[in-house]
């Protein structure tokens, strides 16, 4: 091989290595490109994470309830204070400085 035959050599070589490199080196860059769209989650993540989403329904049930009864109680309070009220101010055929209360 001489020095006239380096040359063409060469370049052909390249645009041998360039031809095949280039769609090879798409093809794995998008490869590295679609990965982080498809993520695979174990199993183990899957059936923790379905637990905690179990807990946290049962906490919100929970806590409607409570605030039911706060509801409820809050209800009857007020209901009561307004009765007790009412018997306070009824007439009672005495002047209100004589009553006691």
């Amino acid at each position: 091989m001489g020095p006239d035959t380096a040359v063409p050599l060469g370049a052909f070589v390249t645009a041998i290595v360039i031809a095949i490199g280039v769609p090879l080196a798409r093809a794995y860059s998008r490869r590295m490109d679609a990965a982080p769209r498809n993520p695979q989650i174990p199993n183990e993540v899957m059936a923790r994470l379905e637990r905690i989403e179990q807990a946290i329904d049962s906490v919100a049930l929970e806590v409607e309830r409570i605030s039911e009864g706060q509801r409820f109680t809050t209800k009857l309070l007020s209901e009561g204070k307004s009765v007790s009220d009412a018997r306070q101010s009824a007439p009672t055929g005495m002047p209100a400085r004589d009553r006691t209360t």
